[in-house]
């Protein structure tokens, strides 16, 4: 990571989540901290507060795996991508930006895996979870169709409407059967690969 921009030695390096792209804390790395985190593949930063060098999880084991690093466009900051080992957050939260709301996505599956366990009684995903997996695959059937169809020639709309509902129908289907969107976006990496 040539010419980039240190202020004071150092440089802020937003770290964020590989799996669900949440962003889980802003830290500082000066040369000695990249280099570390280079070399060793987990994340180390400079401590302002301390005025010393800090391998994340040293002492709590909640370490990161560096999956990428990234310099902005003015090279000024980092974006590090990782898979965390453990909350990110010193207070035990999974992220230091706590208060930031979900993905939409990871949203849905938080709503449909609350559906799934508390099935309410007006609620259309709690009645597919509960008519079981051949119903929830003959929806999905259904609405892959919709989308080809929609697709041919009934406009971008209507298209977009389509994916929508065969999105919401696979997201139960993945709750049903256990399965996150980061697995989805993992095996889509190993792909690109």
């Amino acid at each position: 990571m040539n010419d980039l921009k240190y202020v004071n030695g150092l440089i802020p390096a937003i770290v964020r989540d590989a799996r669900s792209g949440a962003v889980l804390t802003l830290a500082y790395m000066n040369e000695e901290s990249l280099r570390r985190t280079i070399d060793s593949g987990e994340t180390w930063f400079w401590s302002r507060s301390r005025n010393e060098l800090w391998h994340k999880g040293a002492t709590s084991g909640n370490t990161q795996r560096v999956v990428h690093i990234a310099a902005d466009c003015d090279r000024d900051a980092l974006l590090v991508t990782v898979e965390p080992r453990g909350p990110a957050c010193h207070t035990g939260a999974a992220s230091c930006f706590a208060d930031t709301p979900p993905a939409f996505l990871d949203h849905l599956m938080s709503v449909l895996r609350d559906r799934q366990a508390t099935l309410p009684k007006d609620s259309y995903s709690a009645r597919l979870f509960t008519e079981g997996r051949d119903k929830i695959l003959k929806k999905i059937g259904e609405e892959a169709t919709e989308v080809v169809i929609a697709a041919k020639g009934q406009g971008r709309e209507r298209t977009i409407s389509e994916i929508a509902d065969l999105v919401f129908h696979l997201s139960v289907l993945m709750v049903d059967e256990g399965i996150e969107w980061g697995d989805v976006t993992e095996e889509l990496a190993r792909r690109e690969r």
